[in-house]
C-alpha cells in the first residue's frame, strides 16, 4: 500500500494513574509507588494531564498508521519527527518552526509582530481539510478500543500496548476500507443496470 496523497502527524494523550506523589517528587525506577514510574505532567488548554502521548503518523490514503512513537506527556509534538524523505506531511500548528523530513505542510502560526497574511490563512484551511481524517484513529482508540488510559508503569511497556491497539485500529480501518469499497462497486453495477435499462425503454 504505497503513499500518494500524504501523511497527517499528531499526537494525543495516554493518561495514567498519578499514584499519590505530589508533582515535584521524583519519578523513574526508583519511585516509592506501585503506581506509574515514567508518566509525567502537561497542561494543554488549561487542563493538566499525567502519563503519556502516543504521536502517530496516518497515510491519507488507506487512513492506516504507519508509524508511531511513546513519550511521556510533557514532551512537545514538535520534539518528534515521524516522516520520511519524500512524504507530504500535514501537522498542526503545534509543529511550527519544528524540523521536518518530508515535504513540510505545517499550519503556519501568526508570532508577535507578524500576523498571518490572507494567504496563510487560506493555506492553513487546506491543510485543516487535508488533516481531518487524522482524528478518527484517536476517536476509535479512546472511544472504542477504550485505551486512552493505562495502568502499566513505564513508557516501554505503555509504547508496547500502543503497538498493539494501534494494530487493532488498522485491522478495523482495513475492514471498514474494505466494506466502502464493496458497497461502492455495488452502487456502480446497480448504476450500469439502470442505465442499461433506460436505453433499452428508449430504444423501445
Amino acid at each position: 500500500m504505497k503513499i500518494k496523497e500524504g501523511v497527517i502527524q499528531d499526537a494525543t494523550f495516554i493518561t495514567a494513574d498519578p499514584g499519590h506523589q505530589r508533582i515535584d517528587e521524583p519519578r523513574g525506577p526508583e519511585a516509592k509507588t506501585r503506581r506509574n514510574k515514567e508518566g509525567e505532567w502537561a497542561k494543554k488548554g488549561g487542563k493538566s494531564h499525567y502519563g503519556y502521548k502516543l504521536h502517530s503518523k496516518m497515510d491519507i490514503d488507506y487512513g492506516l498508521i504507519r508509524e508511531i512513537e511513546t513519550t511521556p506527556a510533557s514532551v512537545h509534538d514538535s520534539q518528534i519527527d515521524l516522516t520520511k524523505p519524500g512524504e507530504v506531511t500535514y501537522r498542526d500548528r503545534g509543529y511550527f518552526g519544528a524540523s521536518c523530513k518530508g515535504h513540510n505542510a505545517t499550519m503556519n502560526r501568526a508570532t508577535r509582530g507578524h500576523p498571518l497574511s490572507i494567504r496563510e490563512k487560506l493555506r492553513n484551511k487546506r491543510i485543516t481539510r487535508k488533516r481531518a481524517p487524522g482524528e478518527r484513529p484517536y476517536a476509535v482508540i479512546k472511544n472504542i478500543f477504550k485505551s486512552g488510559h493505562v495502568k502499566v508503569t513505564t513508557t516501554i511497556r505503555t509504547h508496547t500496548k500502543n503497538i498493539f491497539t494501534c494494530f487493532c485500529y488498522n485491522l478495523l480501518q482495513t475492514k471498514h476500507s474494505q466494506s466502502k469499497k464493496h458497497n461502492l462497486a455495488n452502487a456502480n453495477i446497480q448504476k450500469m443496470k439502470n442505465l442499461a435499462n433506460k436505453y433499452k425503454k428508449e430504444k423501445n
